[in-house]
């Protein structure tokens, strides 16, 4: 008897489909593995090629948004200087002096128990013959020669008058006016 006589059922049919000589038999069941093998270690080498330049596109992503941070970070700080700028005393001072505000008076302030302390003096008013005082951008030595150099000699706490107040007028509150506002409200 054969050994393939002898198979039945699924046996039989595997047995059919695979040729069992010393020779060829061999060689034919090598060939799916070889080529599924082969399939494979393409199919790996192409995702890992694809994998690659799909890093190398964000790694080129990443450093172009970063040269535009940089950027934006070098305009937020030059904004930001030109903000400290003109928030500074002396062009706060300027630009309000070019709009015609002036220095304001003495203070007044009210203690806890209701009582003012102190006497509100008005704003000193502008000098009407004299221009305001040229921006900063110009030097110095172009102030015409009646005028002070100084911007701010005109308007020093020592050339505004001072008054002293009366002791009737610190005792009660009634009499304390508020001070005339120059915003121009």
């Amino acid at each position: 008897m054969s050994p393939r006589g002898e198979l039945r059922g699924r046996a039989a049919r595997l047995a059919r489909l695979l040729p069992s000589g010393p020779g060829g038999g061999s060689q034919a069941a090598r060939t799916p593995f070889v080529l599924l093998v082969v399939l494979l270690l393409a199919g790996g080498l192409i995702t890992l090629l694809m994998l690659n330049s799909a890093l190398n596109e964000g790694s080129f992503r990443l450093n172009d948004l970063k040269k535009q941070t940089t950027g934006l970070t070098e305009d937020e700080q030059a904004l930001q200087r030109d903000v400290d700028a003109y928030a500074a005393p002396d062009a706060l001072q300027r630009r309000a002096r070019e709009l015609g505000m002036v220095p304001g008076g003495d203070p007044a302030f009210l203690n806890p128990d209701g009582t003012v302390r102190g006497v509100p003096g008005e704003a000193a008013a502008p000098v009407v013959g004299q221009p305001p005082p040229p921006p900063a951008t110009t030097p110095p030595a172009t102030t015409p020669p009646g005028q002070s150099a100084s911007p701010t000699a005109a308007t020093s706490p020592s050339a505004t008058p001072k008054t002293t107040p009366s002791p009737s007028a610190t005792s009660t509150s009634s009499q304390v006016k508020p001070a005339p506002s120059t915003s121009g409200r």
